[in-house]
């Protein structure tokens, strides 16, 4: 095999090594001898660098009107447009996930940037009238500063552009530190800004672990906001590290989705959604569908269609067109899937399907797991209640829309949640008391648009939303002007 590329840092506006002088290899998760690049192994001084270089070009980035940053990134779609299959190809290589899922990945770095550069010509204000005489008054958007983005492994293209997109065109500037499993996908995504025009420091690239780049990019005073995708234990380490400076804080954190199954539901598009939600991309989405709540009249029949389905699956490497569900991301997360196969059989569920880990023939050097369903689920259970992030299903059984949605909401995690039926009253019901950020009728927990907002309740996030308008306020300020031209002191609430 031919000797891997060198991929560097990128900062104020160059591509450069790590001071450490150390690095670390990008392995194809679907067998583990490929070996797709070498990235930096980058350290607080780098990190240090970075931030500064941001903090500079911030002066001349915040100047630049907002419709010619919109400008710069709709070229950054259109480059995209041209390079998404080999940009695809090489994500599937890096983290596992089918082809048709990796162009999924980079068609939403194309679709958000298309709909910020939209939002340099719009980022709306308010005007209202004054309730005093010859006053005027309004409200505008400004930027925050340098923003700090941590992104996950899981779509290592398309959550970095939720949040690099809406911070530039605002006005922002960028220091982005990508998953150490995926740093491929966001030196491509740079590399494209890079190509569009976007200003030197305006965007930066710093590559390397939690400890040495995450930690003091999250702690440094000259960040403004800190975004963060991931853990949520991680995640309570970005807000305790921003609270005693009170910097601004957006978390993308776990969940624990689920299917409501009724006794109405068209059972073959609930076992069709039910397979795409559990095991689409091995089920390493925050969305996985890793609960589904089926009423009991309808259980065996769901039950045995699911299972079905599941095994039928053909699972391999993601490049293979015929393949459907690829491997774990790496060796540590497929041993939390084979550790909680195992609590699931310990705390009595039953394993209707799967369990293993897949070694013989071409997986023997790929992270592979079956695809895993347990029936006859308690919803206490720790299976039921905690994020395992693989190829693993819970069947719950339920004997009415509202168990159905009381078992759906009893978790410390609020992300997305689906029914099915064909009752429109049940549906509506359902939407109005399933307490997660999104919902779906008659569909998978999986599919966020990017023109909508994105994210969760409760220890899913902090709140604050990703993608649509509810981007943009994550990586801006309200300020409210007054402008009286009366020619005298004016008292608002005193002089109306």
């Amino acid at each position: 095999m031919p000797e891997p590329r060198i991929y560097k840092n990128y900062i104020n506006g160059e591509w450069v090594e790590s001071v450490s002088k150390r690095s670390f290899e990008n392995r194809n998760p679907a067998d583990s001898r490929e070996v797709l690049g070498i990235f930096q192994k980058s350290n607080q001084q780098d990190t240090e660098m970075a931030i500064g270089a941001a903090r500079e070009a911030f002066n001349k980035w915040r100047l630049v009107p907002a419709p010619k940053r919109g400008e710069i990134l709709f070229k950054i779609a259109e480059i995209l447009i041209k390079r998404k299959e080999d940009y695809a190809r090489q994500m599937t290589q890096e983290m596992g996930k089918v082809l048709k899922e990796t162009r999924g990945d980079v068609q939403e770095a194309i679709d958000m940037s298309y709909y910020m550069a939209g939002e340099g010509r719009r980022q709306f204000g308010f005007t209202t009238p004054s309730e005093l005489p010859n006053k005027f008054q309004m409200s505008v958007r400004m930027p925050l500063g340098v923003c700090a983005m941590i992104t996950p492994w899981n779509f290592p293209m398309a959550i970095p552009s939720w949040k690099i997109m809406p911070a530039l065109v605002c006005g922002n500037t960028v220091v982005i530190k990508p998953a150490t499993d995926t740093p491929l996908s966001a030196y491509n995504l740079v590399k494209v800004c890079e190509e569009a025009g976007v200003p030197k420091g305006v965007i930066n690239l710093v590559t390397g672990s939690g400890s040495e780049v995450g930690l003091p990019l999250m702690s440094s005073k000259n960040v403004k906001v800190v975004s963060f995708t991931g853990s949520t234990e991680v995640g309570r380490k970005v807000s305790e590290a921003c609270a005693p400076d009170f910097r601004h804080v957006h978390l993308e954190m776990g969940g624990k989705n689920a299917i409501m199954v009724m006794d109405d539901a068209r059972i073959d598009l609930a076992v069709e959604g039910a397979l795409w939600g559990g095991f689409g991309t091995t089920g390493q989405r925050c969305t996985a569908t890793s609960r589904v709540i089926v009423h009991k009249k309808v259980m065996k029949e769901f039950t045995d269609k699911f299972v079905a389905a599941a095994k039928s699956l053909k699972i391999g490497n993601g490049l293979d067109p015929m393949v459907e569900m690829g491997p774990s991301i790496n060796e540590s997360q497929l041993k939390t899937v084979i550790e909680y196969v195992s609590i699931g059989k310990e705390e009595g569920a039953k394993l209707l399907c799967g369990g293993n880990r897949l070694t013989s023939g071409n997986y023997q050097y790929g992270f592979f797991h079956e695809p895993t369903i347990f029936g006859e689920v308690d919803p206490q259970m720790r299976i039921a209640k905690e994020e395992i992030f693989g190829p693993v299903v819970s069947i719950i059984p339920c004997d009415s829309l509202e168990q159905a949605i009381e078992i759906n909401n009893g978790t410390i995690y609020g992300l997305s949640s689906s029914v099915y039926t064909q009752d429109v009253n049940r549906a509506f019901v359902t939407m109005r008391d399933a307490y997660t950020g999104i919902f779906y009728v008659n569909s998978s927990t999986i599919g966020a648009e990017v023109h909508l907002p994105f994210g969760g309740t409760n220890q899913t996030g902090n709140g604050h939303r990703e993608a649509g308008i509810a981007g943009i306020d994550v990586f801006s300020e309200w300020k409210s002007i007054y402008v009286d031209f009366s020619g005298k002191l004016q008292k608002a609430q005193i002089d109306a």
